[in-house]
């Protein structure tokens, strides 16, 4: 099972633009690199796409590698695909973990979402996003804050993992397995509907949202 990034936290950044990873995302890193092994540092890439994203976004190797594999599925010439190739590989910046643990950001990337002395990480399942703290305070978690505040008191946001289409692809298969008589005759049955509730997998693009920085929203 792929390891996940969890977590949040504050980390200084110096002039050389040198910032801490914290040893959590360190590990999932190591884990998400294929050539790494004890004593090397983990590969990454930071997709930090065009003026309207102010984050950077941290992909494990394995995560990069799907999301290519998916552009790569695409219409060669589409527009999807050329918008794509653009973002995630024109616009990132593949790097390494250094021997303290640290990654340094390019002038570039910094100076891209206005990072100075203090970064803030956030994890996102696959991928952890860096931003400048400020940013992230007036922005984002101020669109989630208006969010919730519309939502009744006692809302559990799990509810929505039940819309997910992989949910009910598998509530499909355990209700198939557990039904009276279960035997081969249900397969045909089942078929069309799994297929239906999975088929939208096949077009999303990792799970991601472009205005939280992911490309498909509703897939886990």
């Amino acid at each position: 099972m792929t390891r996940r990034f969890r977590g949040e936290s504050h980390h200084k950044v110096d002039a050389k633009g040198r910032v801490s990873i914290p040893a959590l995302f360190r590990r999932v890193l190591e884990a998400g690199d294929p050539e790494w092994k004890e004593g090397l540092n983990p590969n990454l890439v930071i997709v930090y796409g065009d003026h309207r994203r102010k984050f950077l976004e941290c992909y494990t190797m394995e995560a990069i590698a799907e999301v290519d594999q998916q552009i790569e599925d695409l219409p060669r010439g589409s527009m999807e695909r050329r918008m794509l190739q653009r973002m995630f590989h024109g616009q990132s910046f593949p790097t390494t973990v250094d021997e303290t643990g640290r990654l340094v950001l390019p002038a570039k990337l910094r100076s891209k979402i206005t990072l100075e002395n203090e970064a803030f990480f956030i994890a996102a399942g696959d991928t952890f996003q860096i931003w400048k703290p400020e940013t992230y305070e007036e922005e984002e978690l101020a669109k989630t804050d208006a969010w919730l505040d519309e939502l009744p008191d006692d809302f559990d946001p799990l509810i929505f993992l039940d819309k997910a289409p992989k949910a009910k692809g598998r509530a499909m298969m355990a209700a198939a397995a557990n039904s009276p008589g279960n035997d081969a005759p249900h397969i045909p049955v089942l078929l069309g509907p799994l297929l239906r509730a999975v088929a939208p997998l096949g077009g999303c693009l990792a799970g991601r949202d472009f205005r939280r920085g992911r490309l498909c929203a509703g897939v886990s």
